[in-house]
């Protein structure tokens, strides 16, 4: 499956490059010529551009990645160490990359709070992360490579393996495709990830398990209800900004790492874009995304699994309250809140942000 996927990918990718270089006058006229029609200020150039760095991105490192099959004994020798680093320093380049990018023409910052990854050096941390807003993943994983010198382990969606590179790097480094729902064992999935890591490796989770929107919101509280889980059901309908989390792959990793701390992240900021129509419309996006971190040290994560989901759950309570804080403002006014409960203000003073930047 995987060489049929990379026999259409590969071609795809190249192709479209080769044809985008090759035709770039015209298209550079008619995203300039279609510009004063569209709201925002120079929608289509902007967006030009940044396919143009992808595509450019993609073709260059397809090509660096056969080197790197070649270099390495035709690809016997992929999962030493030293071919692993040189794969987990390809993926921070292209993340600074794009995010150098999205920062010059997206207007697109990125700023943190809180207790970092880097204020406890040494320990493997489980990174458990709200699930809101276009790229929070990439978000994410930018931040823990370029900020805090983290190795991220995480567990993706089989459909994005559709992209050559992203297929071929997270093949050469720690990482899982799933499918959900079709036979996979996916607490085993995550247990076999999660187990292993060092002192600078981070396991990413996100435990709503999708991108947050009302139909799923109340898709987790019927499904809760229907499960005659009916106290955690009320619980998550007084979270107006998450999910309910799903704790069998936080419980999973749990065990797998019993020497990790666990950071949880709740980020703001582009929440309230939840499809392609109000990703284009929000361009150039002149938004920042606030990151918020709590350590957690593995002393003070409940042993019990009955006490391990209620202690998640109140940190999902806490996330949404911080999110409820910190929300993004559109038009002026405070983004909507969906009927049905409000979140609390969070009771900790909030610490300055810290600007985005490699330490």
């Amino acid at each position: 499956m995987r060489v049929l996927r990379r026999l259409v990918s590969v071609p795809v990718v190249l192709g479209l490059t080769v044809l985008l270089w090759t035709t770039l006058p015209l298209w550079v006229l008619v995203a300039a010529a279609a510009s004063p029609f569209l709201p925002g200020r120079w929608r289509a150039p902007r967006v030009l551009w940044m396919v143009v760095v992808y595509l450019t991105m993609e073709a260059v490192l397809l090509a660096i990645l056969l080197g790197l099959w070649l270099a390495s004994g035709f690809g016997r020798r992929l999962r030493t160490s030293y071919f692993e680093g040189i794969h987990y320093d390809l993926v921070q380049g292209v993340m600074a990359v794009l995010f150098s990018e999205a920062r010059r023409v997206l207007h697109l910052e990125v700023v943190s709070q809180g207790s970092v990854p880097d204020a406890h050096p040494g320990v493997p941390i489980l990174v458990c992360c709200r699930h809101a807003g276009p790229g929070d993943s990439f978000t994410l994983i930018h931040t823990l490579m370029a900020w805090y010198s983290r190795e991220p382990r995480v567990v993706l969606k089989a459909t994005l393996a559709w992209d050559p590179v992203i297929d071929t790097l997270l093949h050469r480094i720690p990482a899982r495709f799933i499918t959900p729902g079709r036979g996979v064992d996916l607490e085993a999935e995550i247990a076999a990830l999660a187990t292993g890591l060092d002192e600078n490796d981070a396991f990413v989770i996100f435990p709503e398990g999708g991108n947050f929107t009302q139909a799923r919101r109340h898709r987790a509280i019927e499904r809760l209800d229907q499960l005659g889980l009916h106290g955690m059901a009320r619980r998550a309908e007084e979270m107006v900004h998450v999910l309910a989390p799903r704790p069998g792959g936080l419980l999973a990793a749990l065990d797998a790492a019993p020497e990790a701390d666990v950071v949880l992240v709740a980020h703001t900021g582009l929440d309230h874009v939840v499809t392609m129509r109000e990703l284009w419309r929000a361009i150039p996006i002149d938004k920042q995304i606030t990151m918020k971190w709590w350590q957690v040290p593995r002393s003070e994560i409940p042993a019990d699994r009955e006490e391990r989901i209620d202690w998640l759950y109140g940190w999902w309570e806490r996330i949404d309250a911080w999110v409820e804080q910190h929300r993004v403002v559109v038009g002026g006014r405070a983004a909507p809140v969906p009927t049905g409960g409000d979140g609390t203000v969070d009771d900790e003073r909030p610490e300055e942000p810290r600007s985005s930047g490699r330490r």
